[in-house]
């Protein structure tokens, strides 16, 4: 039978995001059909392989030399939905690598990212159809990498992994989609709306998957899950987080009313 863990390495490998998603879905129904298998304690080799894989385009760039992206202009619209795409692309790739990477944690732990995977697959098949129905396709834009260069900061430790990828990097996501869904309700582009409405409530779930996976880390070393967050965060060199704050979004997705008080400080 397939293993879960080596499994997801496979498919974080794989290149063409069309096979990678599929591989995603697929893997994901096998685990829960039970015709796959997890050992969580193997330690698994990646020195032979690409990761993550990833197709020729878009071309990375540094986040300063992205484009702006305008919202008054077809261009800009569109630009800024390409971006929405790589960020679920690579957060697609995070789920998969936060499987396989890290060894000797609970069964849970494996089925929560799994899980998260499938969704993030989801995500960025949504917004790729809605772009290739108005004749774009995913790569006709420059991107960064911010994202997928903190899951590489953060390979050596699963505890700085899950303070600062999901809790982190994708929270910001819970600040600013509301603000992205709105300005295209204002030009009441329904579409667009309804797949980042999917979006939204989605991620806001797997901030909590990395927020429990966190204090879960946090209460099994001992630790002050808010102190040793600040000190991750200096450590691994994490963005500073500016607002405004979705702070009911946060809220639900587990940040406590101390954390929630020391946002951008």
């Amino acid at each position: 039978m397939l293993e879960l863990r080596q499994t997801a390495l496979e498919i974080l490998a794989i290149t063409d995001p069309k096979t990678k998603v599929d591989r995603v879905k697929q893997l994901f129904s096998d685990y829960h059909q039970q015709s796959i298998t997890l050992d969580v304690s193997s330690t698994l080799n990646s020195e032979d392989l690409a990761l993550p894989g990833r197709p020729q385009k878009p071309e990375l760039v540094p986040p300063l030399t992205v484009p702006k992206r305008r919202m008054d202009t077809v261009d800009g619209r569109l630009s800024l939905l390409h971006s929405l795409a790589h960020i679920e692309f690579n957060a697609m790739n995070l789920a998969l690598d936060a499987i396989w990477r890290f060894s000797d944690m609970p069964a849970q732990y494996y089925e929560d990212w799994l899980k998260v995977a499938k969704e993030e697959a989801y995500h960025f098949s949504l917004i790729e159809t809605h772009l290739q129905s108005v004749g774009v396709a995913y790569g006709d834009f420059p991107a960064h990498n911010s994202l997928w260069e903190m899951v590489e900061r953060t390979s050596d430790a699963v505890i700085a992994r899950m303070a600062l990828v999901p809790r982190t990097m994708e929270a910001r996501g819970l600040d600013a989609v509301p603000a992205i869904r709105d300005r295209f309700k204002q030009i009441k582009d329904a579409k667009v709306v309804e797949i980042l409405e999917v979006i939204l409530r989605d991620e806001v779930g797997h901030v909590l998957i990395g927020n429990q996976w966190f204090n879960f880390l946090c209460t099994k070393e001992g630790l002050s899950p808010t102190k040793v967050y600040k000190e991750l965060a200096r450590a691994y060199r994490a963005p500073v987080l500016r607002g405004p704050f979705n702070l009911e979004a946060r809220r639900q997705a587990g940040f406590t009313v101390e954390e929630l008080s020391l946002l951008g400080t």
